[in-house]
């Protein structure tokens, strides 16, 4: 009888250990799904204003903003005229091998469609919002970058702080504006409690190989798919080997050679560091 109820002891906490496994796999998934949207959403931006800076020098004074978006092939970035009904003056459309010199230019003025004109709604709805309420801050030598997102029945618009010096990568001061079926804002939320600014080169000339940053219990338990989406642009010029963040119950590793993200208990964390101590000299 004792032996029975040792094996289903042992058995329920396999069962346990392997259903937190389960669920911890599939909050990394859902957070790098995320994270990667904004990421290619940023990376458009990022290259297309490039090009337009580059090719368009004509159009830039006519320019009232830019937005980007996904579609099942390409990466969309347009540039759009000033006035509250505008025109896209120049679409750069990258295929999705993320080869910024693979793209195509087109400078033709024409009417938004129907998903540009979600877009830029929910865009300039947020971009006011950001700069008229107080529950966003604004920091010297950064900029707020507004990143729209639609999928599916969701829209929203992700709200992150870019550094202007170089050798600097900010992790919080970032937001989520979320949007009715309307394009009527139905949430304001703040997801960093604080803003995280973090150096790629050390004062000292070492070589980096990883960096870290805490959440507060207000931010929460998990790794954000901002944090993701920063990682993923920044990342390739940084020598960083992982980046982790720490909470109070977990810690999510993000390994920024593969683009893979892990989430541990803070116990399995605290197990996997006990046991990769060295042997204390007493014990055998």
């Amino acid at each position: 009888m004792k032996k029975t109820a040792v094996l289903l002891i042992l058995l329920v906490c396999v069962i346990r250990a392997f259903a937190q496994h389960e669920r911890l796999g599939h909050i990394a998934d859902s957070i790098v799904t995320e994270g990667t949207a904004l990421y290619h959403s940023e990376w458009a931006s990022w290259y297309g204003t490039d090009i337009f800076v580059d090719k368009c020098a004509a159009k830039r004074s006519l320019s009232g903003g830019y937005l980007s978006y996904e579609t099942n092939n390409n990466l969309i970035n347009i540039f759009f005229s000033k006035g509250d009904d505008p025109l896209v003056i120049a679409t750069i459309s990258f295929e999705k091998d993320f080869n910024p010199g693979n793209y195509k230019l087109d400078t033709v003025e024409r009417k938004l469609n129907k998903t540009e004109r979600d877009y830029y709604t929910i865009r300039m709805a947020a971009l006011k919002v950001a700069t008229s309420d107080t529950t966003f801050k604004h920091y010297n030598n950064t900029g707020l970058n507004v990143v729209p997102l639609i999928q599916k029945d969701a829209k929203k618009a992700y709200i992150l702080t870019s550094p202007k010096p170089n050798g600097v990568i900010i992790f919080g001061n970032d937001y989520l504006v979320n949007f009715d079926k309307g394009n009527e804002i139905s949430s304001v939320k703040r997801l960093h409690k604080n803003i995280i600014p973090i150096y790629t080169k050390a004062d000292s000339g070492k070589t980096i190989t990883g960096s870290i940053h805490s959440h507060l219990p207000e931010t929460g338990d998990f790794i954000t798919a901002t944090d993701i989406c920063t990682l993923m642009l920044y990342e390739k010029f940084t020598t960083w080997n992982t980046h982790t963040v720490i909470s109070k119950n977990y810690i999510s590793i993000w390994d920024c050679k593969k683009n893979i993200l892990a989430i541990l208990t803070m116990e399995a964390w605290k197990k996997i560091d006990e046991d990769r101590k060295p042997p204390h000299p007493n014990k055998e």
